[in-house]
């Protein structure tokens, strides 16, 4: 029995410090860390925490980091709207460089949340492109484990010149490993974290099917305790500075072994 507890409590703890890199940072407030917002719809309800509305006659609301990164690690604890209806609804999570480079040519790395019919759930998309390569197809689509919309969860993205990881609550849930093949495509320039909410009636649900019912607005996503941390890129310098970015690269230092929980979702 003691070795069984011993083999318990070691296994514990390297899960732990495997897929616990994304809490080893603190909280940033949203006076610091944010600037730009979009929409009428933004209410912070406090320094670490902010609520965003969709309205029928408002696409979209949202906020913007202050700072571009050139790698780190981002996170928001998220709420999603408890409707029992939000087909069309999409929330997310994400960073980008779509503002410098337009279109055809940014970057972003993405957590999508989309709405659901009566009878359905939250579903999560994944997706990553570079230089403008939407058209590749590399989303990825989840169902959840637990409910969103009842209580705040983690999402967190880490992202280098190698790899992105995707994790929900410390679990990694995905691995994007840079290969030579991918060439442009790997997002590679700098980025800001985005948070929004906006209408995806168009695609979101059901491939389309599904508009947003606005008799059930105004469809609130709550976001709390962001964590922004990495390799500041100054554009006005052309410097990137990595000092004080603490300790998270090692969320790219994961032997095989360690991906045993990843395996396991």
């Amino acid at each position: 029995m003691l070795y069984i507890c011993l083999k318990f409590i070691l296994l514990s703890i390297l899960i732990n410090l495997t897929y616990g890199c994304p809490g080893s940072l603190t909280f940033v407030p949203i006076s610091k860390g944010f600037g730009k917002t979009w929409g009428e719809e933004v209410v912070t309800n406090n320094d670490y925490g902010a609520n965003l509305l969709l309205r029928h006659n408002i696409g979209s609301s949202g906020f913007e980091s202050q700072l571009d990164y050139a790698s780190g690690l981002f996170s928001a604890y998220i709420k999603l709207p408890p409707q029992n209806y939000t087909a069309g609804v999409v929330v997310t999570l994400y960073t980008t460089n779509n503002i410098k480079y337009g279109d055809d040519r940014h970057d972003e790395i993405d957590f999508e949340f989309l709405g659901h019919t009566d009878s359905e759930q939250w579903i999560l998309q994944t997706n990553f492109y570079g230089n403008g390569s939407m058209a590749r197809g590399r989303e990825e689509t989840y169902s959840l484990w637990f409910d969103p919309s009842k209580e705040a969860h983690k999402y967190s993205l880490f992202w280098d010149a190698d790899q992105i990881l995707y994790y929900i609550d410390d679990v990694l849930i995905r691995k994007v490993q840079k290969v030579d093949g991918m060439a442009g495509d790997f997002p590679s320039k700098p980025m800001k974290l985005d948070a929004t909410i906006w209408d995806g009636s168009s695609w979101a649900t059901g491939g389309g099917k599904f508009k947003a019912n606005w008799t059930f607005e105004p469809f609130v996503a709550e976001y709390t305790n962001f964590t922004v941390a990495g390799c500041r890129f100054y554009p006005d310098k052309n410097s990137t500075i990595c000092g004080g970015a603490g300790s998270y690269t090692v969320c790219g230092k994961t032997s095989p072994n360690d991906f045993m929980k990843y395996n396991e979702f």
